[in-house]
């Protein structure tokens, strides 16, 4: 665990700060940096608006007495999909649309299930229904 964290805050800033300077090379800086500003408001207006979109899901199936599951890791995922989008760069932009998009958070989502699954078999954790 240590180890994917000193991966994710060193090497994928490392690989943001390339990838800009390179592109600022061949665009031009002020290019670039319009660019970086252009897909962090898109991301989040995109971001709002698939988080309102869940959350309204959400609140139907609370409605109909089902339990949203499905939805809260839409809305879980979502909410990464923001806070990534924040971060300046490239590659998390690009992360975080694919958050942000039904078609492409599908897989990821799935990932997630299947990781939880294990994650709860292999502590032995039983759910019971209210309680």
């Amino acid at each position: 665990m240590f180890f994917k964290l000193i991966l994710a805050f060193t090497l994928i800033p490392i690989l943001e700060l390339y990838l800009l300077i390179e592109l600022g090379r061949v665009m031009g800086s002020l290019n670039t940096v319009i660019l970086v500003i252009t897909t962090g408001v898109i991301g989040a207006y995109l971001a709002r608006l698939q988080g309102m979109r869940t959350m309204l899901q959400v609140r139907s199936s609370l409605q109909q007495g089902r339990l949203p599951t499905e939805n809260l890791l839409d809305a879980l995922l979502i909410f990464i999909a923001g806070l990534v989008l924040l971060t300046p760069g490239l590659v998390t932009d690009a992360a975080g649309l694919a958050l942000l998009f039904p078609l492409t958070r599908k897989p990821i989502k799935d990932i997630l299930k299947r990781r939880l699954r294990r994650w709860i078999q292999h502590h032995d954790i039983h759910f019971t229904p209210y309680g």
